[in-house]
């Protein structure tokens, strides 16, 4: 499912407009202006019960390698984002 699917399939069972809908999803799940990204972007966590957690992780720095020259480069530590399903989304799953 896309974006654009998610909308419409959100419109129609919301019984809203698609564009309603799709002023919903871009308020929630846009990397510029969402609130999950500002959540994360500012060091939070979004919590969605019975569904999962939005966070950020830590990654170290490390030595890796350069695959064309095989030269040892320092990769750079970094934040990155993460999504942990939540027991009920698991269960539904099996």
């Amino acid at each position: 499912m896309n974006k654009t699917e998610l909308t419409r399939e959100l419109a129609q069972r919301a019984g809203i407009t698609q564009l309603a809908a799709a002023d919903v999803v871009d308020h929630i799940f846009n990397p510029d202006f969402g609130i999950i990204a500002d959540e994360l972007h500012d060091g939070g966590k979004v919590t969605i019960g019975g569904f999962g957690i939005y966070e950020t992780r830590q990654r170290a720095a490390r030595t890796g390698r350069n695959p064309r020259t095989g030269e040892a480069i320092e990769i750079p530590a970094k934040r990155f984002p993460a999504f942990r399903a939540a027991r009920n989304l698991k269960d539904r799953l099996e």
